[in-house]
């Protein structure tokens, strides 16, 4: 039995997708609305897919996948969010995203993108194009740990927080930290949040 795992703000979304994916034949082992909470979930129950929404109130879904590929789990991670931006495509892609809808695709669609991913395929919903990138896109220049600190950065994580979770030195996070701001040539942390704010790495409504 295929056993997937909520991740979504949203606690009508979840309960949504738990009736359909039961109805499917699929047991789902745990939900969360955010990532801190369910990152240990994860590890713990190793789950077959986790489906994972990338606006989140304490940080990016896109944290989530970048820790996951860390640990190196057989879980398979399908995003299911309401942005079609080509860098948020690209960026999941780049983490290990096995496939991408966006919200509001059918009931059978998402049955159907789970299969496909437990097969060892991807899917890419209506919408979506699979390694979509946007020209001249700076975040392109980083790396995904790069990328990874940068987001928790501008979440307002303190170098000693992030070095915490991500079992590295404070003094190797602010190594990262100046290499990013560095590469898209910001020198403060205001700065380094209006860039994240116009380039879609958070939304400015959750500042």
């Amino acid at each position: 039995m295929t056993r997937v795992y909520l991740l979504d703000d949203h606690a009508l979304v979840r309960e949504g997708l738990r009736a359909v994916l039961e109805s499917a034949g699929m047991v789902v082992v745990g939900e969360s609305g955010e990532v801190g909470p369910a990152l240990a979930e994860i590890v713990a129950r190793v789950p077959d897919v986790v489906l994972l929404d990338l606006s989140l109130p304490d940080r990016s879904g896109l944290d989530l996948l970048a820790q996951l590929g860390d640990r190196g789990l057989p879980t398979r991670i399908l995003v299911l969010t309401a942005s079609e931006r080509p860098r948020h495509v690209a960026e999941a892609v780049r983490l290990g995203a096995a496939g991408y809808l966006l919200k509001g695709a059918p009931a059978e669609e998402v049955v159907k993108a789970i299969r496909e991913v437990l097969g060892g395929r991807r899917h890419f919903g209506e919408g979506v194009a699979e390694g979509a990138t946007e020209s001249g896109d700076p975040i392109a220049t980083l790396s995904a740990r790069e990328r990874q600190i940068m987001r928790m950065v501008v979440a307002g994580m303190s170098s000693a927080a992030i070095a915490l979770e991500l079992h590295l030195s404070p003094k190797t996070v602010d190594t990262y930290r100046s290499r990013l701001m560095a590469k898209l040539g910001v020198h403060d942390l205001a700065n380094l949040v209006r860039v994240a704010v116009r380039l879609g790495v958070i939304d400015a409504d959750k500042l």
